[in-house]
Order: structure tokens, then C-alpha cells, then sequence
């Protein structure tokens, strides 16, 4: 079977974090038999046709070689919102979008067109099927796109329309994007996460914790910098990214007398965050809608608990309780609580961390994923 991925977000080369999960996906796919091509946006840099882990990569252009920087470095919406360079890019990455995937479907004619996130990639996909089928998956920054846009709501409605199948990788993605159109169906299928890197460390651990994921209001780490100053001076933090609230964080840290118990480790490739989750005794989560939460599924498979905010897409993998704790989103008490919870009595983080990768290995391995996009090919050709 010949599958099309269509996606702004995509490894630029060997090791970049960028999109890794959809690369481990195809990689996955190819596996099972599956010719596998995927089709990008161009960025300064990178060339036009490319090969990455045995997929072949098609790099398309969409605006003047200076605008090419929406995809990639997770800048979309702030340069969108901020810049009319950046609207003006948007536009020509839907319709350059387009006309690359009527490109390709013309000439190699895939089986089946699948996008990542309906938005923006999926519009230009769904537009240009030609007679291939359109499997969209959505991945949580578009599902909150549509909840909070007056517009958007009716694009989704447009891609839902032309597309075979609408997956979603979580069940609260999923419930979500229903609500967006009466009578819509929408799967659950996640991202395969990589089970051979992400291993379990020793216990006990030092009274570490974790954090991991974009600087910004999203993902909640000032309550995660609030935190720490409500636990006792032994706790210290490794915080992992780096966004545009990097200044105002680091100016927090230091207002509230903990800026000497962080260590900023700004954007790492995985194979260096592997070592910080084998070391933590939780990782901290008080992210906000969060599509679904594989930093929790990287977090289990180490045998490290999580504690996070009862918010989206993360109470798919967290049973409180049980492989981590979840508190009411916003309460940086609860999840202190939660914390000093895990600090006192370390061999029931020990059984949370082992009982999470016992779940996350038989969800989340790349052959499962595989074989369940496999499936839902096959239904879509049919």
C-alpha cells in the first residue's frame, strides 16, 4: 500500500526532534510492507527531496525562501498572530500544500493521503485529494485551534467532509472534534512512542523532578516554577524546552527564590531527556488541554510517575492512583500535595512508574501504531 503523509511538522534530518513521532510512525509502516513518502514544507536549509530513516521526503515551497519558517521550530501561532508576514505565509502553506500534494498523487498515486493536524496541512490535503482517500489525525493544537476560533470550526467541517476517515490521538481529542459537527466520528489512534529508548532507571531516586515541553502558557511550567517553591530546598528541577516565555520564567525562578534549584536544559534531543526521566522521581505535567501527553507515555515507559493537572487528553494514560496522581488543573497546592505525596513514600512511586510501563509498552510500541493506521487504511480504501 502506497500512504502519503502530508504534515508541517517533520524530523529535518537524523536525530531532530521535530515531528519524530510521525517519523516513527512511517518508519513503522514501511516495516509491515507500506511505501511510505511524506510531503513538507520547505524551511531555509533543508533540500527539496531528501531520504530520513529509509523515508523518502518531499520538500515543497510556499512563500518567498525568507517566510519559509512556520513549520518546524513550533512558532506557527505566534508568528501568525503576531506578524503579517506570518499571515501572508499561512496562506501560501495551505496552497502550496495543495498544489504539492495535486502534484504528487498525479504522478507516484498513492493509496491513501494521510495528514497530521487538520489544520494546516489537512485543508490543503483534504482540497486536493484527487481519487486517493484522506485519512486526517489530529494531534491537539488544531482541535484547540477550532475551539477557540470563530473560522476555523467551519474549515474543519470542510476538511471532515472530503476526508474517508478523522482519527484523533486521544479519546478527548476525539470527543472534542465531535462537537465541532453533528454526527461526526472521530477514532482514537496515537503516536507510537519509542519503547527501546525509554528504559527504566533505578530506584531510589534523588528528589528530582521533571519537566518537559514548550516554554508557554500551554504547557504550565510557571505552576511547575511556583511549585517548587512550596516544596522543601532539597527539591530540585530539570526543565526541558524553551519557547517564548523562557525570559519571564527564568525571571520568576529568581523573583521566588529557586532559580538555584532549576537547571535549564533548553531543547534536547531525545536521547538526552532518556537519562533525565531514568533520574526523576516524577514528572511534573500541569499543562493545560493537553492533546494527548507523550511526554506522560516517555515519563511511564522509565518507570517515573507523573503528576499532572485533570485536563485533555492526559487521563487517557494517567489512572490516579495507580501510575501517577492527578489533581484539579490550576491548583499548584493539589499538585504540590501530590508531589510531597511521591517524596514521602517512594516505593509507591517505585509501583506507579512500573505499573505505567506495563500499560505503555502494550499501547504505545511503533508496531502497534502501525498496525492499527494499517487498519484504518484498509477501511478508508475500501
Amino acid at each position: 500500500m502506497r500512504v502519503l503523509f502530508v504534515t508541517h511538522s517533520f524530523p529535518r534530518h537524523d536525530g531532530d526532534g521535530a515531528g519524530e513521532f510521525i517519523l516513527r510512525l512511517a518508519v513503522a509502516l514501511v516495516a509491515t510492507g507500506c511505501d511510505v513518502r511524506v510531503l513538507a514544507p520547505s524551511a531555509p536549509g533543508l533540500e527539496r527531496e531528501t531520504t530520513i530513516s529509509g523515508v523518502r521526503v518531499s520538500r515543497f515551497r510556499y512563500a518567498p525562501r525568507s517566510w519559509e519558517t512556520l513549520a518546524y521550530e513550533g512558532t506557527m501561532a505566534e508568528q501568525v498572530a503576531d506578524t503579517m508576514r506570518g499571515k501572508l505565509a499561512l496562506v501560501g502553506l495551505i496552497d502550496g500544500t495543495r498544489r504539492a500534494v495535486a502534484r504528487i498523487t498525479a504522478t507516484w498515486r498513492p493509496d491513501v493521503i494521510h495528514a497530521h493536524w487538520w489544520f494546516p496541512c489537512g485543508i490543503g490535503a483534504a482540497l486536493a485529494r484527487g481519487n486517493a482517500p484522506v485519512v486526517v489525525t489530529m494531534h491537539g493544537s488544531d482541535v484547540r485551534l477550532a475551539a477557540h476560533s470563530v473560522v476555523a470550526p467551519a474549515l474543519f467541517r470542510l476538511v471532515a467532509r472530503r476526508s474517508a476517515r478523522l482519527m484523533a490521538v486521544s479519546s478527548w481529542l476525539a470527543k472534542t472534534a465531535e462537537g465541532f459537527a453533528p454526527g461526526l466520528q472521530v477514532g482514537v489512534a496515537p503516536m507510537p512512542v519509542d519503547t527501546a529508548l525509554f528504559t527504566p532507571g533505578a530506584w531510589p531516586r534523588t528528589p528530582t523532578l521533571l519537566a518537559v515541553g514548550r516554554l508557554n502558557e500551554q504547557k504550565g511550567v510557571s505552576d511547575c516554577i511556583q511549585l517548587l517553591a512550596q516544596l522543601p530546598d532539597a527539591v530540585t528541577a530539570d526543565i526541558v524546552g524553551d519557547g517564548p516565555d523562557r525570559d519571564r520564567l527564568h525571571t520568576m525562578a529568581r523573583t521566588l527564590g529557586v532559580g538555584g534549584r532549576i537547571r535549564w536544559h533548553g531543547r534536547l534531543p531525545q536521547s538526552a531527556v532518556a537519562p533525565l526521566y531514568r533520574g526523576a522521581l516524577a514528572t511534573v505535567m500541569p499543562s493545560r488541554d493537553e492533546g494527548l501527553g507523550l511526554v506522560a507515555v516517555e515519563s511511564l515507559l522509565s518507570e517515573t510517575p507523573v503528576v499532572a493537572y485533570r485536563s485533555g487528553g492526559i487521563v487517557d494514560l494517567i489512572v490516579d492512583g495507580e501510575t501517577g496522581l492527578l489533581t484539579r488543573e490550576g491548583s499548584v497546592d493539589e499538585l504540590a500535595a501530590a508531589v510531597m505525596q511521591l517524596l514521602d513514600n517512594p516505593a509507591s512511586a517505585k509501583r506507579m512508574g512500573a505499573a505505567g510501563r506495563a500499560r505503555m509498552l502494550s499501547a504505545f510500541s511503533p508496531a502497534t501504531a502501525a498496525a492499527t493506521y494499517h487498519a484504518v487504511y484498509e477501511a478508508a480504501v475500501r
